[in-house]
This record gives C-alpha cells, structure tokens and sequence, in this order.
C-alpha cells in the first residue's frame, strides 16, 4: 500500500492559524510585527523565494520590507544595510537572502545580524542556543520538518532518525533538533560519502534526505513502513514539460512510496514549510521585543 502524504500547504495553513492569533494579539498591544528581506544581485531562484516570502508576509497582515541591492553592492555598503535593520525598531526580524555574490563573505553577513533579529536562526549565538536546548528561534526547514511531524501523530521518542547532509542550513541543525530531550530520537548524521549507506539508512524509522543529489534514496535504501522526509529540491532537465525541466526531490519517490508509511513530496512537501517557520520566527522576534 502506498505511503500517506505530508503536504507542507496543509500542514503550513493549520500554522498559519495559530500564527494570524499570535500576530492580532500583536496588534491590539500596539505592535505590528515586521520582517524585513535584503536581496543582493539578481539570481532567480532568489527573486522567487524572497517573492514568496514577502507575499507571505502581507497575506498575514505583517510588516513587508523589501530591500533590493545590486549584484556590484560591496561588502561594506551590505553591512551597512544590516546595521541600519538591527538599529530599526519596527523590523523584529530579518534575513539576508543567500546565496551572495561570491564577492561578499557571507560568514562575516551573518555574524553581523543582531542575534535577536535572526529569522532564518544562522547566527553563531542562536545555532548554539539550538544545539544546548535553549533556542529562542529555529532554522526554518528543520523547524517544519518537526512540525510536518508533530502534527502528523509521527512518533519521535525512541525511533532511529537517519538523515542524510550535513550543511549547516539542514543537516546539522535537523539532527541537532532531533537529539533534543522532548523529541528524544536516536539520531545517524549519514552523507553521500558513508560507508555502507544503504545498510544503515534500512534501520531508519525516519529518514530525511538533504544531501542535494536528485533520486539519491531508492527503494532498497529504505525499510518497510519508513517515515520518509525529502528536503532535496534539484532541477532535472525535462523535454515534456513546458518548462523543459522540472523539479524532484532527493528520493526516488514513486519507488519509495511503495514502501514507505508517510512520505513527503517534491514539490509541495517541505518546501511550503520553510516559508511558513520563517513566519513564525518573524512573529517570535516580534513578541519578544514587545515584552
């Protein structure tokens, strides 16, 4: 029997109705909550995501900026701009969208975001606070793969997470989230390099694919009744569609679906997710300042 689906869009909107209580109990203590977006260059992916985002944010009667830079923007004029955000009190949070031109040093960007304002949760100081248990935000695509789960009735305590990456925008702070007293996995960090992979991602109860490489779980890499979560968003030329290409996850997913209990698909199953827990820490950032 094929697995059940995880769609981020229904799970995103039942977020979606706690956060637009959150954000009118905002408003009615004299605080509209604002999340302000930097775009340097012209990259389309970019343009699209931070199109969504903004959206977004007007559809949930928050505070939009949008801030657009030229792709020539030197380092020391975007550090300017992030300066000018952390002094500005109606922005509760902001991000810098990546990636930056290769003429920028994106750690020296981030580390200059006040950690308070750190809606995507890059900064040293709030990465550390995730990983001692503490966090005042989450990163947004491991904060809705927990929520696709939690609100799913998936169990986490005792079950043996896999997941497979190990950036810095995923993998490590998905397992890092994972291992926390609460969820209580037992958590494998795998990558594309692991020795015996199959072997070991056959004993996952969850596995999450984030390792950037189209249909790189198959069907013998899973076990029967696995929760599969695909994080992987990967281009694929494609002669029958429109567009000649098209996008697909990291799994194999009409294999895997087969053998699979729940399973996400791409698009339309994290993706959606990420958009709505940048939302969250937006609305998150907001409520801390007003206190």
């Amino acid at each position: 029997m094929a697995a059940d689906l995880i769609l981020g869009k229904e799970v995103a909107e039942e977020v979606f109705v706690d956060l637009r209580k959150r954000i009118d109990a905002l408003k009615a203590a004299g605080t509209l909550p604002g999340l302000a977006v930097i775009l340097v260059g012209e990259d389309p992916a970019s343009q699209v995501y931070v199109r969504n985002k903004v959206r977004k944010c007007e559809e949930l009667g928050m505070r939009s900026v949008k801030i657009e830079m030229p792709a020539s923007t030197t380092q020391e004029e975007l550090l300017a701009k992030v300066a000018e955000l952390n002094a500005d009190p109606a922005i509760h949070g902001f991000l810098v969208q990546l990636p930056l031109p290769k003429h920028i040093d994106e750690k020296a960007v981030i580390n200059a975001i006040d950690p308070a304002k750190d809606a995507d949760c890059f900064h040293p100081v709030n990465v550390g606070k995730m990983l001692i248990g503490e966090p005042d935000f989450l990163p947004a695509t491991p904060a809705g793969v927990m929520e696709m789960l939690k609100r799913r009735g998936i169990q986490t305590a005792g079950k043996h997470a896999v997941v497979i990456g190990r950036s810095n925008i995923v993998g490590k702070p998905m397992a890092a989230i994972l291992m926390q007293r609460g969820v209580d996995a037992t958590v494998t960090v795998a990558n594309s390099r692991t020795e015996n992979l199959p072997e070991i991602t056959r004993t996952a109860d969850i596995l999450i694919a984030a390792v950037g490489k189209p249909g790189f779980v198959t069907a013998d890499m899973v076990k029967d009744g696995a929760v599969v979560i695909d994080v992987g968003t990967n281009r694929i030329d494609d002669p029958s569609s429109p567009k000649g290409s098209r996008l697909v996850g990291d799994v194999d997913f009409e294999a895997v679906k087969e053998k699979a209990s729940w399973i996400t698909p791409v698009p339309g199953g994290v993706g959606p997710m990420t958009i709505c827990m940048l939302m969250a820490n937006a609305v998150r950032a907001a409520e801390r300042a007003s206190r």
